[in-house]
């Protein structure tokens, strides 16, 4: 949908007038207008209280209060633009509306009698946190910096570490409301140029109010299958690995207001990667990678395959007799399993809105009402609080969160299915979920590859953490222009 637009009037007045009215200077408290007058001049600066560096705005008044009338003539406009505003981040605009939308995001708008032009001065600050190791992706060596709600922070973090001319960084606003500015990132010497204009179309597309929840807003509008629980795109707090991405070819987009940034494409296995796995000797970071993608697998299979085993002890090779419960419980086994997943996600939820002080008294209540209390009065069995447990430590171990939620459904699933169709139906519902993973896509990408279609070294270096200097390939489902590292 095109905006608007509102060329400037030849009154000074007019312009004042209309700024004022659009911007609703009467009904909000911290919307300013400062009436002016320098170099003979009259002057109106709109900014909002809060955005704007103090200390830079007097300086720049300084300046302007020092100018007398035939210093800006004849062109005043190019004079104050070039000579007398020395700032960096200053632009013009001649439509008023735009003047407006961009007031509302923090620069400072002044309309100056005689000129066609708004003269914009992004002298803004935000309230942001200080840059912090992310909390969901800690390593044990490696850098203590991530990505905050700020999108000029998050774009500098990268640029620190991307040195390279041909890193782009575009902006676009979406959200006919909100107007919330994205970044996208990529490098264009490396990047399939299609894949970045096919992104671009589609967060043009995108015609909504606002991006309440930012990110995740604009997740469900690129990935298109609404109703699919796995994530189309990777999420990353960590500028190292946005880094990383964005010279295998993927194409960065960071919104304003998210610590987030998304990856785009992702496959299955790009979730289940982690950065620890590179801050260690290739040996050790295989193996760390081994071990992740077991709990992964436990995470999915060990609970239905328990039930199986449980119900149908005949499945049980001869010497593995002990797996099964002792005693049952009052409570079917099923039911069991379905009341600790609910109960586990409640716990979940609950430390999340617990105070950081009360997590620990937390732990110790969920700990001595599911190990304890819950298997003596006959809810669970002990065998069923260690499997759920393993099941549980195995989604923990998933680097991506919303990997491990979407695997979570998928236990649930499997446990109904063999619930109610035994050994066939559990068969048949792996058969299902491997026919269903196979067949989506990210961004014209099978979301399984290099399974399917397969490719010899991408699966090497998925399951094998190679040494750097051996991955002299960039992915090749990403065509990127420089397949060459």
């Amino acid at each position: 949908m095109e905006k608007e637009t509102q060329e400037l009037f030849g009154s000074f007045h007019k312009n004042v007038n209309y700024m004022k009215e659009r911007l609703a200077v009467d009904k909000s408290f911290d919307i300013i207008q400062l009436d002016l007058e320098y170099a003979g001049r009259k002057m109106a600066l709109f900014v909002i209280d809060g955005f704007a560096k103090d200390d830079i705005l007097h300086l720049l008044m300084k300046f302007l209060a020092q100018l007398e009338p035939e210093e800006i003539d004849p062109d005043p406009l190019t004079k104050l633009l070039r000579t007398y505003l020395p700032y960096i981040e200053i632009d013009q605009s001649d439509d008023l509306n735009q003047a407006a939308d961009l007031v509302l995001g923090g620069p400072a708008a002044l309309v100056i009698e005689g000129l066609d032009k708004v003269i914009m001065i992004d002298a803004r600050t935000y309230p942001v946190r200080s840059v912090a190791e992310p909390d969901l992706e800690r390593v044990v060596r490696g850098s203590r910096d991530g990505f905050v709600e700020t999108i000029v922070f998050n774009t500098s973090l990268v640029r620190r570490r991307v040195r390279d001319r041909s890193l782009r960084m575009e902006y676009m606003q979406i959200g006919r409301r909100s107007l919330t500015d994205i970044c996208i990132c990529y490098l264009s010497d490396i990047a399939d140029e299609q894949r970045v204009e096919e992104l671009k179309d589609t967060l043009k597309q995108i015609d909504t109010d606002g991006l309440p929840m930012a990110e995740k807003t604009i997740e469900e509008y690129i990935s298109g299958r609404h109703w699919n629980p796995y994530p189309t795109v990777r999420y990353t707090e960590r500028p190292d690995t946005a880094s990383a991405h964005l010279y295998e070819g993927h194409v960065l987009v960071m919104i304003d207001g998210s610590p987030s940034v998304m990856i785009t494409p992702a496959t299955y296995w790009h979730h289940l990667q982690h950065a620890e796995e590179y801050r260690q000797k290739p040996l050790v970071g295989a193996y760390l990678r081994f071990v992740r993608f077991f709990a992964v697998l436990a995470a999915i299979f060990i609970l239905p395959l328990y039930y199986l085993f449980s119900v149908n002890p005949t499945l049980l090779p001869s010497g593995m007799e002990f797996i099964g419960p002792n005693e049952m419980g009052v409570i079917p086994l099923l039911l069991q399993f379905l009341i600790a997943e609910i109960g586990i996600d409640m716990l979940r939820m609950a430390a999340i809105h617990t105070p950081s002080s009360l997590a620990t008294a937390l732990g110790l209540v969920a700990a001595i009402m599911i190990g304890q209390i819950s298997v003596e009065v006959g809810w669970f069995s002990n065998e069923v609080v260690l499997y759920l447990a393993l099941a549980a430590i195995g989604s923990y171990a998933t680097p991506s969160y919303e990997m491990s939620l979407a695997n979570r459904l998928v236990r649930i699933f499997l446990l109904l299915a063999a619930a109610a169709f035994g050994l066939v139906g559990y068969v048949a519902a792996i058969t299902f979920w491997i026919l269903y993973i196979t067949r989506m896509e990210t961004f014209r990408v099978a979301y399984f590859w290099p399974f399917l279609p397969f490719s010899y070294r991408a699966f090497r270096d998925i399951f094998v953490r190679t040494p750097i200097p051996l991955q002299s390939k960039r992915p090749d489902f990403l065509n990127p222009k420089d397949p060459d590292r």
